[in-house]
């Protein structure tokens, strides 16, 4: 699954990881499906985890798996130099996922030159695995639509 990735920063800072559902969208990559809290009452999908849903309160909230297709919405070309190493720029994105208007991930956009991103443009998920932390990014989706 540890991949080159293209356009990516060279070294992460990791999330700390909470135990239980919180921690769940972290795990998640291991086997390569993305999973987004979801109320088991109103079907409403919740990012970043909440205990309770936002829309009717239930606290019955779970991880799902979800396709891992989006949108990408709107993006940023990362050129500071924030620390040594750092010498491509890098794209930071706004990914809406198909499941839901609304349901949104800031992630990097990866296997892609940045000159060529695109507001609308579709991405999928790949996951990239440091230590017990898999992260979520996004590369464009070349699957028939």
């Amino acid at each position: 699954m540890n991949q080159t990735l293209r356009n990516a920063p060279p070294r992460r800072y990791l999330p700390v990881i909470e135990s239980g559902a919180k921690g769940e969208f972290w795990r998640s990559g291991a086997d390569g499906v993305l999973r987004i809290s979801r109320c088991q009452s109103c079907r409403h999908y919740i990012h970043p985890h909440r205990d309770a849903c936002p829309k009717c309160h239930s606290r019955d909230v779970r991880p799902e798996a979800v396709s891992g297709k989006g949108m990408l919405e709107t993006w940023t070309i990362n050129r500071q130099k924030w620390f040594r190493g750092l010498d491509e720029a890098f794209s930071v994105g706004l990914v809406t996922l198909d499941e839901q208007e609304g349901l949104n991930l800031t992630t990097n956009i990866v296997n892609c030159d940045p000159g060529d991103l695109h507001i609308g443009m579709k991405v999928r998920v790949i996951f990239e695995n440091i230590e017990d932390t898999w992260l979520a990014l996004f590369e464009p989706d070349q699957s028939p639509q």
